[in-house]
């Protein structure tokens, strides 16, 4: 991404596809040129947390909601230190927000975090399109950045496709840290950043574990050394094929049979830890309003997601793995997409979406109540 900290102040701006589609609209946010995967979200609130979740790095996120920045940005709802996306697409930015807890308008901080936007356009069509094709890379130009179409497109279809994408230590911590247990203190975790959001470990701190947030980089010898009571595997970016650090520091956990929880990439990383493929959805699961089965309760849960890759397992049988059996433990009702994983004979289970849900709805918070029951079992 390459924008500057101006506002866009109604400057042209033209978004163009891989497969030659363009859209012609108004700069917003910073003005200038970017690359990315175009995805879109169908989340109606939360826009803040979307822009600042890690896993949305490299990708061009469009807004299936047609009004957006209506409660402008504050300081508490961010998930990370920074926006994470590529660029931003929106049909009617908002003039004013209208929300006592804002602090600025969502324009300006796209334009001081450089975070090249267009608005104006007709995103419904945009995501149809996506539906259609799939989804591809992007590029947003605006101001001088704009050239002639021919000369647009081929800088487009020059960039790095997300497949094979390497991502999660781009946007780890690069140092440990520990969020403290809310009370007393029950558990220790060790939590793998592969780009985690801040509600996760504060989910776990409201159970009374103390997290350790340790770098994507890090070894089983790093993570025994907090003594943990549990091993947590965060969310990130990128193609879950390329990640194969996490997937061995996820069989040497499995090895020593340690309380194990994964979310989203996590998921990904223990469906190939087990043993199983992972590819490429067409368009992905982006939002906050994804029907689930959990599949052992029967019980459908609306989740939040952001995924683009998924794991192929069989929805019919357990399978026999390395490390056990193990079974497909939710789904989407959409799609069937796997959405879920969980070890019968040692205390290891994922699931593909969001549970600390921010944003989103709390349907699924019973998943780390689990978490603490596995570890509650194997200390008993």
């Amino acid at each position: 991404m390459t924008g500057g900290t101006a506002m866009a102040a109604g400057s042209r701006a033209v978004l163009v596809l891989e497969d030659g589609r363009a859209f012609r609209g108004r700069a917003y946010g910073a003005v200038g040129e970017t690359f990315g995967e175009a995805v879109f979200s169908t989340g109606m609130t939360g826009y803040q947390e979307t822009l600042t979740d890690p896993s949305y790095h490299r990708q061009v996120v469009v807004m299936t909601a047609p009004h957006v920045g209506n409660t402008g940005v504050n300081d508490e709802d961010p998930e990370s230190k920074k926006i994470w996306v590529s660029g931003y697409v929106v049909r009617d930015p908002a003039r004013i927000p209208s929300s006592w807890r804002a602090t600025r308008t969502l324009d300006e901080e796209l334009a001081a975090q450089g975070v090249v936007g267009i608005s104006g356009i007709d995103t419904r069509a945009l995501t149809r399109h996506l539906r259609e094709r799939g989804a591809m890379r992007v590029g947003i130009f605006s101001g001088d950045a704009i050239g002639g179409d021919a000369e647009m497109l081929a800088r487009v279809q020059a960039q790095p496709q997300m497949k094979g994408a390497n991502l999660s230590a781009e946007v780890a911590t690069s140092e440990p840290y520990v969020v403290p247990a809310i009370g007393e203190k029950k558990f220790t975790v060790a939590a793998i950043d592969l780009g985690i959001k801040g509600m996760t470990p504060h989910r776990m701190a409201e159970r009374g574990i103390e997290v350790h947030v340790l770098p994507a980089t890090a070894t089983a010898e790093d993570v025994y050394a907090v003594a943990p009571d549990g091993v947590f595997f965060s969310n990130g970016p990128g193609d879950p094929a390329t990640a194969d650090h996490p997937v061995a520091l996820m069989q040497a956990v499995l090895e020593r049979r340690t309380p194990l929880f994964g979310i989203c990439f996590g998921n990904q990383i223990l469906g190939r830890a087990l043993g199983f493929g992972t590819y490429k959805l067409k368009y992905g699961h982006r939002g906050i309003n994804q029907p689930v089965q959990d599949r052992t309760t029967g019980k459908v849960e609306v989740t939040a997601h952001n995924h683009g890759f998924a794991v192929d397992a069989p929805l019919d049988k357990p399978s026999d793995t390395p490390f056990g059996r193990a079974e497909v433990s939710h789904v989407c009702l959409n799609d069937n997409v796997v959405e879920g994983l969980q070890l019968l004979d040692q205390p290891a289970f994922s699931v593909q979406y969001h549970p600390e849900a921010a944003a989103g709805p709390h349907d699924a918070a019973y998943l780390f109540d689990r978490f603490v029951s596995l570890m509650e079992a194997e200390r008993a």
